[in-house]
């Protein structure tokens, strides 16, 4: 191990050091320190310097390794544990060996030589690291990044007690951070929500050796009781300047020489959500209210962070994009003319044009709040979308080769077996299109369900049993985690949501297995006077079906969501119970989907282009 600097400080710079770890994603910089970076240079008092150690961690392991290991967000709290508690290495290595059960890239991973990896690795880190010529060291913790900030943070002040560390992000927003500082003696200080202007303060504060107790109460003390309360934040986000990304290249450079990827740059149009009323969702606890940047500065932002870093590929940070701004975000990147793609979090939108539009902009992939195929768990979610919203969204954006993510929500406390059977029912309708990924629920502290919890079929909120493998137990019972478990119906949820599980594996493995030449799995051909429908199904032989005349016009009117009367309008003639039955015929052979007086025809053009 390399010899620490020890060199004093320089009096007239306050210097900050803020440190993302692993598992932070890999092709990426961090936004949380490109942001408060960028804010905190134009303050002529202080110098901030922003610090990477996942590349190093990826740079031991293996890139691929590394990404497996990030996206398994408890398999990677795991192999940091044994670090931080040495007595809870034996539950540590079985929670890592079940988290990485079936996952073929990680099951031959050692779990003790993988775990010493990373104790060399931030051992090596940390002797690189001038630590003695700063006066804070902050950590960005979000989902997967607590324990091994924890360890960091623990071994920062072994070697230098007075040094004060501070740690901020959505995984120690409020209660949940003021039990950390509890609980954890290498933290001095907690950010809870936005920490542009609050670091400023804790800057300034530690400088000029005043009091800290004079700081606002969203910067949490050990020795001022915590009182909980809205998180303050920037009123006009056009005020940001643009993040600051070039520490991270200099790093990924100097660890890796020869640049094995291109970064792909997040980007921040809005902090918060716009809808906020999600029952299980509890994504914007660090933010108060929803605000959103105009859409020219955004425009701005993007060519400046190209031009700079030579990248084209985007990542939006946002929990819900701002429609109007978007809609002029994306129509003024289509007339750029420059092959940028972008990645989003969206709310469902059924509207095709739009979503076209959106795609002509370089939206090339969403990730869609579908959560349910069930009206009434939609509502009870408070999703404010229907099924036929849903379904729309993924029919729109396979028709403009947009990849959707989304996730199904299986096991919601309090779901019933009609819930259960409705969401069977209307996955056959969505069998062509790209297959939704089963998320099992889990409680989220300060969502709807876990504030109001017997509301929804839970008697009791406990400690997740995965924490209760890493944390000792009497550590733990004072803890706030963001990640709770829960007792009530959940082994009814498991037995009656299992079938759902089934047959959502089987919609990917058929989209895995497809003959694909760039047909969608339920498409049509116009011959002008007819159409010919091409349906592939699962284990059994494509089908082929022919609509003529007025049967064609009508389908084809039916791409885009139509209600009853709408249809009785368009086609005075036809009596109602003629198209009833045509419309009902369509619906058992999964060519149209129906809810309530809205129907939906579910077929694409062949050669859509």
């Amino acid at each position: 191990m390399k010899t620490l600097k020890t060199q004093a400080p320089a009096a007239d710079l306050f210097k900050i050091a803020l440190i993302s770890m692993p598992w932070s994603i890999l092709n990426r910089p961090s936004i949380q320190l490109g942001a408060l970076k960028a804010w905190l240079d134009r303050d002529d008092t202080i110098q901030t310097h922003t610090f990477h150690p996942y590349l190093q961690v990826a740079k031991a392991l293996g890139t691929e390794t590394y990404h497996h290991l990030a996206r398994n967000s408890w398999a990677g709290e795991s192999l940091y544990g044994p670090l931080l508690f040495p007595e809870r290495r034996p539950q540590a290595a079985r929670l890592f060996d079940e988290s990485c059960k079936g996952k073929k890239e990680l099951r031959r991973l050692d779990f003790d030589q993988t775990v010493q990896l990373l104790d060399l690795s931030l051992d090596q880190w940390l002797a690189d690291l001038d630590l003695a010529s700063f006066h804070l060291i902050g950590f960005s913790i979000c989902f997967n990044q607590l324990l091994s900030s924890l360890t960091a943070a623990q071994r920062i002040k072994e070697l230098h007690p007075a040094l004060p560390i501070v740690i901020g992000g959505s995984g120690c927003v409020g209660t949940i951070g003021a039990s950390l500082l509890e609980n954890f003696s290498q933290i001095d200080y907690v950010i809870s929500g936005e920490g542009e202007e609050a670091l400023t303060q804790l800057c300034h504060c530690l400088q000029q050796n005043n009091d800290p107790e004079a700081l606002p109460p969203q910067i949490i003390l050990r020795r001022r009781p915590y009182t909980e309360g809205p998180c303050r934040g920037i009123v006009d986000l056009n005020r940001l300047p643009t993040p600051d990304y070039a520490p991270y290249f200099q790093q990924m450079q100097d660890t890796f020489p020869g640049q094995p990827f291109i970064p792909i740059l997040p980007l921040e149009f809005s902090r918060g959500c716009w809808w906020n009323r999600c029952t299980f969702c509890n994504l914007n606890l660090q933010w108060q209210g929803y605000r959103w940047k105009k859409s020219d500065k955004v425009v701005r932002e993007v060519a400046e962070q190209s031009l700079r870093h030579g990248c084209l590929d985007f990542t939006f940070t946002d929990n819900a994009l701002p429609p109007k701004e978007a809609d002029l975000f994306f129509q003024t990147m289509a007339e750029e003319k420059i092959d940028y793609d972008f990645f989003a979090e969206i709310r469902v939108i059924s509207d095709g044009d739009k979503l076209a539009a959106y795609r002509r902009g370089g939206l090339s992939s969403v990730q869609v709040g579908i959560e349910s195929l069930s009206t009434t768990l939609l509502a009870r979610m408070e999703k404010g979308t229907t099924v036929m919203d849903n379904i729309a969204a993924m029919k729109q954006s396979r028709l403009c080769h947009m990849q959707l993510d989304g996730n199904l929500i299986t096991e919601f406390p309090g779901s019933t077996e009609e819930e259960v059977a409705e969401t069977l029912y209307n996955l056959d309708f969505v069998l062509p299109f790209t297959p939704l990924t089963a998320a099992s629920f889990f409680l989220g502290h300060g969502s709807p369900v876990c504030n109001n919890p017997k509301e929804f079929g839970i008697s009791a909120v406990i400690q997740h049993p995965k924490n209760r493998r890493l944390f000792p137990q009497e550590l733990l019972a004072g803890m706030e985690m963001l990640i709770k478990g829960h007792r009530g119906d959940r082994t009814l949820q498991r037995r009656l949501w299992q079938p759902v599980s089934q047959k959502i594996a089987q919609w990917q493995a058929f989209h895995t297995h497809r003959d694909l030449h760039g047909i969608p799995a339920l498409s049509y051909r116009d011959g002008g006077s007819f159409l010919i429908i091409r349906q592939e199904q699962i284990n059994t032989p494509c089908l082929q079906h022919r609509l003529r005349g007025t049967s064609r016009i009508i389908y084809l009117y039916c791409q885009d969501i139509r209600n009853r009367k709408e249809l009785a309008q368009q086609f005075p003639t036809i009596p109602p119970k003629a198209m009833n039955d045509f419309l009902a015929d369509l619906i058992t052979k999964r060519l149209l989907f129906q809810e309530e007086d809205r129907v939906l025809a579910l077929a694409i053009p062949a050669f859509a282009p």
